[in-house]
Formats: C-alpha cells, structure tokens, sequence
C-alpha cells in the first residue's frame, strides 16, 4: 500500500492520527495559509486543508496526503493562531463567557490516481467568565502561540472551559470521526 503522509507541523494533530493505528509520516508543507479574519469559516479551513495536503502531494505523488486546518469563530470574526501573547490574551478575553464554533477542515489527495476527498466538522465550546488574573495563569501554563483562538482545550481547558458539544478530538485540531471516515472511504482503514 502506498504511504499516509500528514500534511501539518501540529503535534496535536500527530498524536490523533496516531489512535487510528495506520502508519504515517509528516511532511510540513511550506504554503501561506488564508488567515482572513473576515472570512466564512468552513470555507477558509477547508482552502487551508487542500492547499496543504495538495502542496505535498505535489512532491509525494504516490502517497495518500491528509492535510487539515482549524480556526476559532466568534462574531463573524476568524481566530487564528495569535501572532504573540497580547494578541493570545487578547483572544481569551474575546471568548470569555462566551460560546465559539471550532471548524476544521479535511483533504485527503493522491496526486497518482487523482484521488481528492474533503470533508469537516464543526462542534462548540463554552468559555468560563476569565479574570485577568486567570487569563495570565492559564497563558503562563500554555504555549498559546500555536493553538487557534490562543487555547487548547486538552491543556489545561478546565482552567478556561464551562463545556463542549460535538468532537473533543476537533477541538484539539483533528475531528477522529471524519478522519476515520475519509481514511476509510478511500480504502486505507477497514
């Protein structure tokens, strides 16, 4: 069978994959991501995800590529990875007491047989009212820097989130359900 390459440079994203038990490598694509603050969500991670995963198919032609990309919306506003810890504290002071969409978008290409698959998820998640106080505890325990909307919900999320609906593996930046099923409708997981 030809390789599974993962088209991302999240480690988060790493480690999920890793549950569904099928060998992969990763191969970081060097493209510049939409990070329009403006734009319609499932649209911008969907773009995202196929210009990754069609990025390293490009050079791995015979591989399966998964790419993926996941944003934080609230208030037709775009929350991307913040650019530094204001902009991260910032973001949590944004979200707090609130209840934001998380959506990632999928790709799965293989450049050989012209294969292209797309899909997403969406699911919600509901922020505690944060202090300021709370807010510089959270971010000196976080790496915020690489996380959409300046969160992890896996690291530390009782700190800072009340609740969630839909797929917890989404929230971390890899929905396993829709993953699972691409992989399986293009044959590579039974």
């Amino acid at each position: 069978m030809n390789p599974l390459i993962l088209a991302s440079a999240s480690p988060r994203r790493r480690e999920l994959l890793a549950q569904l038990g099928l060998p992969f490598t990763v191969v970081v694509a060097e493209v510049t991501e939409q990070e329009d603050p403006a734009a319609e969500p499932r649209a911008l991670v969907a773009h995202n995800a196929a210009l990754k995963a069609d990025w390293v198919a490009a050079r791995h032609p015979e591989a399966w590529v998964l790419g993926a990309d996941t944003t934080v919306f609230l208030d037709r506003t775009v929350f991307n990875k913040p650019r530094d810890a204001a902009e991260a504290r910032q973001m949590l002071r944004q979200l707090s007491g609130r209840t934001h969409t998380v959506y990632t978008g999928l790709a799965l290409r293989r450049q050989a047989s012209g294969y292209r698959a797309d899909g997403g998820e969406a699911s919600t998640v509901t922020f505690r009212e944060l202090s300021a106080p709370l807010i510089e505890a959270y971010l000196a325990k976080v790496h915020t820097l690489d996380k959409a909307g300046g969160y992890g919900i896996q690291d530390h999320g009782e700190m800072i989130v009340a609740g969630w609906t839909g797929s917890f593996s989404n929230i971390m930046g890899l929905p396993l359900e829709a993953t699972k099923q691409i992989l399986t409708d293009a044959g590579l997981l039974r």
